[in-house]
C-alpha cells in the first residue's frame, strides 16, 4: 500500500465526516421546519381517511376532498382555539392585576386547613414542616409572567400554524409528496420495497392517530362529566389538557392526575377544606381512576391491536427505552416511529428470523 493511497484514504474519511457533520448540523439549524412538517405529517395521516370516505363514498374530486378534509380540522381546531384564548387571556389579565400577597395567604390558609384536618383525623404532620414556612418563600410573581409570556408567544405560534396548515394541504393532496422526497434517497431496485413499506405505514399510523383522537375524547368527555358535577371552574378547560397529557405514555396520566387534583383544591379556596374542597376533589378523583382504568383496559388494547399491531409488553419495552434515549419527546414520538421501523424492517429482511419474529401480525 503506497503512500498515496494512504493519504487518499484518509482524506476520502475526513471528507465523509465533514459531510455528515455538515448535514448534521444543516438539519440543526432547520429544526423548526423538520418539526413543522413531522405535525404536518401527522394531520395528514389523521385526515387520509376522511380525504378516503369522500373521494371513495361521495365521489368527490382530489382538490375538493382535501379542501373539505382542510375545512373540518381547522373547525375543530379554532373550536379548540375560541374556547381556551378567552379563559386564557382573562386569566392572564386576572393574574396580572393580582394581588400576590392575598395569592399567598389565600395558598397558606388552605395549607392551615389541610394541617387541621388531617390533625382532627389524628394524622400528625412533621412539625418542622409546620413551622419552616415553606410556603411563604413561593415566589407567587412567576404566574402573571408565565401568563403574559403566554399570550406573547401566540403570534410566533400564529406563524407556525399557517406554515403546518399550508403543508398538511399539500401532504393531503398529494399523499406521495412526502414518499417521492424520501425516494430520492433510495436506490432504484429498492424503490418498489420502500412504495410498499409507504402505503402500509401510513394505513397503520393513520388508524393508530385516529385512534388517538377517540382516546382523549373518551377521556374529555368523562373528566368534563365530572368536574361539571363537582361544579369545578374551568371543567372543559382542565378536562382537555388533563386529557391532552394522555399522549405522553405512562407518565402523562401520572401528570394529569396531579394537575386534576391541585386545579380542583384551588378553583375555590373561600370554601371549607373539610366539607367542600376535599369531598369535591375525591369525587372527582374516583372519576378520574375510572377513566384511565376504561382507557387502560379498552382504548389502549384497541388502539395497540388494531393499528400497530405489537404486544403490549413489546411496546411497553420501546417506550421506555425511546424515553431513555430522547426524552418525553422519544416517549410521544416512539409507537409510530417503531411502527415505521417494523414495517420497513419486514419489507426489506423478511429472510430474517428475528425480523419475522417481530413482525408476524404486520
Amino acid at each position: 500500500m503506497t503512500s498515496n493511497t494512504i493519504a487518499n484514504g484518509i482524506l476520502k474519511a475526513l471528507g465523509i465526516i465533514l459531510g455528515v457533520f455538515l448535514v448534521l448540523y444543516f438539519l440543526y439549524k432547520i429544526q423548526t421546519v423538520i418539526t413543522y412538517i413531522a405535525i404536518a405529517a401527522v394531520i395528514s395521516l389523521i385526515g387520509r381517511p376522511i380525504v378516503r370516505f369522500l373521494k371513495r363514498r361521495l365521489r368527490f374530486r382530489n382538490t375538493l376532498a382535501t379542501i373539505f378534509t382542510m375545512v373540518i380540522l381547522i373547525g375543530l381546531f379554532v373550536g379548540l382555539i375560541s374556547m381556551f384564548i378567552p379563559l386564557i387571556a382573562k386569566q392572564g389579565h386576572n393574574l396580572s392585576l393580582l394581588n400576590i400577597e392575598e395569592l399567598q395567604g389565600s395558598i397558606e390558609t388552605l395549607y392551615i386547613q389541610i394541617s387541621e384536618f388531617l390533625d382532627t383525623k389524628n394524622i400528625d404532620l412533621d412539625q418542622s414542616l409546620k413551622d419552616s414556612k415553606l410556603l411563604s418563600n413561593i415566589d407567587y410573581s412567576i404566574l402573571p409572567n408565565f401568563f403574559n409570556s403566554l399570550i406573547s408567544g401566540l403570534g410566533n405560534f400564529s406563524i407556525g400554524l399557517l406554515s403546518v396548515l399550508f403543508i398538511s394541504f399539500f401532504l393531503l393532496k398529494d399523499s406521495k409528496l412526502l414518499e417521492d422526497g424520501v425516494m430520492v434517497f433510495v436506490s432504484n431496485k429498492s424503490e418498489d420495497k420502500m412504495s410498499r413499506s409507504f402505503e402500509k405505514i401510513k394505513d397503520l399510523l393513520s388508524r393508530y392517530f385516529v385512534g388517538l383522537v377517540f382516546q382523549i375524547l373518551i377521556l374529555f368527555i368523562i373528566y368534563t362529566i365530572a368536574l361539571l358535577i363537582f361544579g369545578i371552574n374551568n371543567a372543559i378547560v382542565i378536562a382537555f389538557l388533563c386529557a391532552l397529557l394522555n399522549l405522553i405514555p405512562y407518565i402523562g396520566p401520572l401528570f394529569s392526575g396531579v394537575l386534576m387534583m391541585i386545579l380542583c383544591m384551588t378553583s375555590d379556596l373561600d370554601s371549607d377544606f373539610s366539607t367542600i374542597i376535599l369531598p369535591n376533589t375525591i369525587g372527582v378523583m374516583m372519576f378520574f381512576v375510572a377513566g384511565q382504568l376504561i382507557d387502560n383496559f379498552l382504548s389502549q388494547p384497541m388502539i395497540f391491536s388494531n393499528s400497530v399491531k405489537s404486544h403490549p409488553l413489546e411496546i411497553f419495552l420501546v417506550i421506555i427505552i425511546w424515553g431513555i434515549l430522547f426524552g418525553i419527546l422519544g416517549m410521544v414520538v416512539a409507537i409510530p416511529s417503531y411502527t415505521a421501523i417494523k414495517v420497513i424492517l419486514k419489507e426489506f429482511l423478511s429472510e430474517n428470523k428475528i425480523v419475522q419474529s417481530l413482525t408476524k401480525d404486520l
